[in-house]
C-alpha cells in the first residue's frame, strides 16, 4: 500500500485511505447491484435500534452536555489549546461563521419552517390538540431541543477531545488520537486505524444524508421557480453541479475557499432572516424571540429526559415512531457528523481556552438557532393559524402550510415565502443559500476526511482532497437513487444504523478526555502546564 500511495502521488496513511475508499466503493456497488436488499437490511436495523436503544441515545447526549459544562466551569477551563502562548488564528466572527456554516446551516434552512409547522399540526405529546396555543409552544420547544444545545453538544465533545489531544500531546489529526490515554501507542496499530476508518465512513455517509436533504430542497425550490421536474434525475444533476463548486473550494483550501464561502453564506442567511422579521409581523416576532427563550429554558430539562415510556399504554399505535423519526434520528445523524465537525472546529480553534471553546461552540450557534426558529417558526404558525379564532378569520388560507409540509417537507420553506413580498426573488435567494450551505458542508467535510487520512492539519495533495469531495457527491447521489420515492425515510434508516457505532465511540471519548485532564492535575501543581504523558 505504501508503494501504491507513492506511485499515485498521495501523502496519506495508506491503510486508512485505501481501506476507507475500498469500503465506500464496495457499498456503492452493492447499492447498484441489490438496492432492495440493502434497503431492507437498513430498515430492519433501524427498527431494532429505535425500539431497543432509543433511550440510550437520549440519555447519552444529556451526559455529554453535563460533562462539557462541568469541564468549562472547572479549573480545567483555563487550559489553552495549543500551549500557553498560543492565540486564536481566526477572529470571533469568522470562527463562528465557519463552524456554523460547516455545521447545521443546511439543516436550519430545511427544518426552519417545516419542523415547527409539523409539530404544530401533529403534536408529539398525545394530550395536546393540534393548531392550539399549547401546540405552538410545544412545537417551538421541541424544534429547539433538537437543534439547540443538544445538537451542538454532539459536536463540542469530540471537538474538545480532538483539540486537547492533538494540540496538548502533539498527536496526529485523527479520531484515534483521542484514545491515547486508553490505547497508548496502539493508536498507531490496527485498533487505531479501525477507529479512523469508521470515522471516515461515518463522516461520508453523515454528510451524504445532509446533501440529500439539501438537494431535495433545492430541487423543490427550482420546481417552484422554473417548473423543472422534481425527480431523482434532477437531484443527481444538482448534486453533480454543486459537488463541482465544493471541489473548487476544496482546491482553494481552508483559509481561502471555506472561510470565504462560510462568511458569504452566513451573511446571506442572516439577511434572509432579517427580511422575514421586517416583512412579517415584526412586533409579534420580537415578542416571540423573548418568549421562545423562556420556552426553551423552562422545557429543556423535561424534554431532554422525555422518553415517552408510557406511550404503549396511552394509545394504540404508541409513540415509539415519533421518537425514532425525530429525536433518535437527529442524534444518530448528528453524531455521524461529529468526527468531521469536531476535527474541523478543533482545526479552527487552536489558541482558545477550553472554557472559550466549550461555551463558544455550545452557546453561540444555539443562540442563533433560537432566533432563527423564533422568526421562521412563529411566522409560519401565524400564517397557518394559531387557535380557533385565528383559523376561522383566515378562512381557506388556514392550514395551508401544514398541508404543504404534509405533502413535501422540502417544499415547506418555498410555500412559506409565497406569503411575503418579492416572492420569486426571495425563493431564488433561498435556493442559493441552501446551495452554498451544501458546498460549505461538502468542502469542509472533504478537508477533514483528508486530515483523518493524513493525520496532518495541513492540506494534503490536491488530488486527495478532490477525491474525497467527489466521493461525498457520489455517495449522496447513490443514496438519493436508493431512496427513490421513499426519500427522507430511507435516508433516516441508513443514518440511524451507521450512527450507532459512532455514538458509542464518542461516548468513550468522555473517559479518555477525563483521564487526560486528570493527568494534568496529577503531574502539575498549575493546571495548564504541559501534562505528563507518562502518567497516562
Amino acid at each position: 500500500m505504501d508503494e501504491l500511495a507513492k506511485r499515485l502521488g498521495l501523502r496519506t496513511e495508506p491503510t486508512i485511505f485505501f481501506t476507507s475508499a475500498a469500503a465506500m466503493i464496495v457499498f456503492l456497488l452493492a447499492l447498484v447491484i441489490m438496492p432492495e436488499s440493502i434497503r431492507d437490511a437498513f430498515t430492519a436495523g433501524r427498527e431494532w435500534i429505535v425500539t431497543n436503544l432509543g433511550w440510550f441515545f437520549i440519555f447519552g447526549v444529556n451526559v455529554w452536555l453535563f460533562f462539557l459544562l462541568w469541564v468549562a466551569i472547572s479549573r480545567y477551563g483555563n487550559i489553552r489549546l495549543g500551549g500557553e502562548d498560543a492565540r486564536p488564528a481566526y477572529g470571533n466572527l469568522s470562527w463562528f461563521t465557519m463552524l456554523f456554516a460547516g455545521g447545521i446551516g443546511t439543516v436550519l434552512m430545511f427544518w426552519g419552517v417545516a419542523e415547527p409547522v409539523f409539530h404544530f399540526s401533529n403534536p408529539p405529546r398525545p394530550d395536546v390538540e393540534p393548531h392550539t396555543v399549547e401546540a405552538a409552544r410545544d412545537a417551538m420547544g421541541f424544534s429547539l431541543y433538537h437543534l439547540g444545545l443538544h445538537t451542538w453538544t454532539i459536536f463540542t465533545l469530540p471537538g474538545l477531545a480532538f483539540a486537547y489531544f492533538i494540540y496538548r500531546y502533539n498527536l496526529p489529526v485523527r479520531v484515534s488520537s483521542v484514545f491515547y490515554p486508553l490505547l497508548h501507542d496502539r493508536i498507531y496499530g490496527p485498533i487505531g486505524k479501525t477507529i479512523d476508518i469508521f470515522a471516515v465512513l461515518g463522516t461520508l455517509f453523515g454528510v451524504a444524508v445532509s446533501i440529500g436533504l439539501g438537494t431535495s430542497q433545492i430541487n423543490a425550490g427550482l420546481t417552484e421557480l422554473t417548473g423543472v421536474s422534481d425527480s431523482v434525475t434532477t437531484k443527481v444533476i444538482i448534486i453533480a453541479v454543486l459537488t463541482a463548486v465544493a471541489v473548487a473550494s476544496i482546491v482553494a483550501g481552508l483559509d481561502s475557499g471555506v472561510k470565504l464561502l462560510s462568511n458569504i453564506n452566513i451573511g446571506m442567511a442572516t439577511a434572509l432572516m432579517i427580511f422575514v422579521l421586517l416583512a412579517g409581523s415584526t412586533v409579534f416576532l420580537l415578542r416571540g424571540i423573548v418568549e421562545t427563550l423562556g420556552i426553551y429554558i423552562s422545557n429543556i430539562v423535561p424534554m431532554a429526559f422525555w422518553n415517552d415510556t408510557l406511550a404503549q399504554y396511552t394509545q394504540e399505535d404508541g409513540r415509539w415512531g415519533w421518537q425514532g423519526s425525530w429525536t433518535v434520528f437527529y442524534w444518530t445523524w448528528t453524531v455521524t457528523w461529529s468526527p468531521f465537525i469536531g476535527i474541523f472546529v478543533a482545526r479552527i480553534s487552536k489558541g482558545r481556552t477550553i472554557r472559550e471553546f466549550v461555551l463558544g461552540v455550545l452557546f453561540a450557534p444555539s443562540l442563533f438557532t433560537l432566533v432563527w426558529f423564533a422568526i421562521f417558526g412563529w411566522s409560519a404558525m401565524e400564517i397557518d393559524g394559531i387557535g380557533p379564532v385565528a383559523r376561522e378569520a383566515l378562512g381557506d388560507q388556514a392550514g395551508q402550510l401544514s398541508a404543504a409540509v404534509a405533502e413535501s417537507v422540502p417544499l415547506a420553506m418555498f410555500a412559506f415565502f409565497e406569503h411575503f413580498p418579492a416572492t420569486t426573488l426571495i425563493q431564488g435567494l433561498a435556493v442559493v443559500i441552501v446551495a452554498i450551505f451544501f458546498a460549505t458542508s461538502s468542502d469542509s467535510a472533504s478537508l477533514v476526511v483528508d486530515m483523518l487520512c493524513t493525520g496532518d492539519a495541513d492540506s494534503g495533495p490536491v488530488r486527495q482532497r478532490v477525491f474525497w469531495g467527489v466521493a461525498e457527491g457520489a455517495v449522496a447521489a447513490m443514496l438519493i437513487v436508493l431512496a427513490g420515492s421513499v426519500g427522507l425515510e430511507a435516508l433516516q434508516q441508513v443514518i440511524t444504523v451507521i450512527g450507532l457505532p459512532i455514538f458509542v465511540l464518542v461516548f468513550a471519548m468522555i473517559f479518555a478526555l477525563a483521564r487526560g485532564l486528570m493527568s494534568e492535575e496529577v503531574s502539575n501543581v498549575k493546571v495548564g502546564a504541559p501534562p505528563d504523558v507518562e502518567k497516562l
